[in-house]
């Protein structure tokens, strides 16, 4: 799969109906905080100075290591295909990055953003969705190694006050593997002769996206009717199901990583 096309598809805006009340919810995402320099390197994205002992990890090669005090880093790791890496510290949101050989063939430089106070870290492991039953020629499939956890991903946590000025998004880091129709035809899936249905996102049990891309940095904007304030919330992330299988049911593997709340005041949210 050619990293462009991945990463083009990463600034895809798409608007899905909800069963909830007749509102929609909008997904977008971006690549915006990486660039090229002189080498490796992760800055704050606000001031611009080097974040020094930061992880940087290549969940699915089992390879982590750690920014130098000038936020400089290596890659210890051959990448032939698209690969999630990930970019964490204390005080900072997480972030994780699709990168392969070509678009790791010069120095990168990451902005990593700090938290807002009503940023909530809900998760920032490697997980792998499905039924570890998968074709060769699914998206990204070279690069799965972690086990599957069964064809839904879920966890609780709590959310305070949020200001009513504030939208609520739920972010996700990186998300590979998706065999949708309109995966199959960006280019980001080799299947030629089936594709799946999307993956659901539910929001304290109602659909809320439908995710039919892979990307970094995908947002999900959160229907302030549906947060529990000062509460136990839940998300919850089902894989499709590969629609021309009817003999069994056939659910699609994908992987995701990083998944956070991030408020944004109205005046300045998109």
């Amino acid at each position: 799969m050619n990293i462009n096309k991945f990463v083009k598809t990463a600034f895809f805006v798409s608007l899905f109906l909800l069963p909830y009340s007749c509102v929609f919810a909008a997904i977008s995402g971006n690549v915006e905080k990486s660039g090229v320099g002189d080498y490796n390197q992760v800055i704050d994205s606000q001031t611009k100075t080097p974040v020094s002992q930061a992880d940087v990890a290549l969940p699915s090669k089992g390879y982590h290591t750690k920014t130098d005090n000038e936020g400089r880093f290596n890659l210890g790791a051959k990448i032939d295909a698209p690969t999630i890496m990930s970019v964490q510290k204390d005080g900072y949101k997480p972030f994780s990055l699709t990168v392969d050989g070509n678009s790791l063939s010069k120095p990168i430089v990451i902005g990593i953003e700090k938290t807002n106070p009503h940023d909530i870290i809900i998760d920032k492991d490697l997980y792998h969705i499905g039924d570890d039953n998968y074709s060769t020629t699914s998206a990204n499939a070279e690069e799965f190694r972690v086990k599957a956890i069964g064809p839904f991903y879920t966890k609780d946590f709590k959310i305070g006050n949020i200001p009513g000025t504030d939208d609520v998004y739920l972010v996700i880091g990186s998300v590979i593997g998706i065999d949708t129709k309109m995966a199959r035809d960006m280019g980001q899936s080799k299947v030629k002769t089936t594709y799946a249905a999307p993956p659901q996102v539910f929001f304290n049990g109602n659909m809320i996206a439908e995710l039919n891309l892979n990307g970094d940095n995908q947002q999900i904007k959160i229907p302030r009717s549906l947060i529990k304030p000062n509460s136990t919330n839940q998300i919850t992330i089902k894989s499709g199901k590969n629609l021309f299988q009817t003999a069994y049911i056939d659910y699609d593997d994908i992987e995701l990583m990083n998944l956070f709340i991030e408020t944004k005041s109205k005046i300045t949210s998109y």
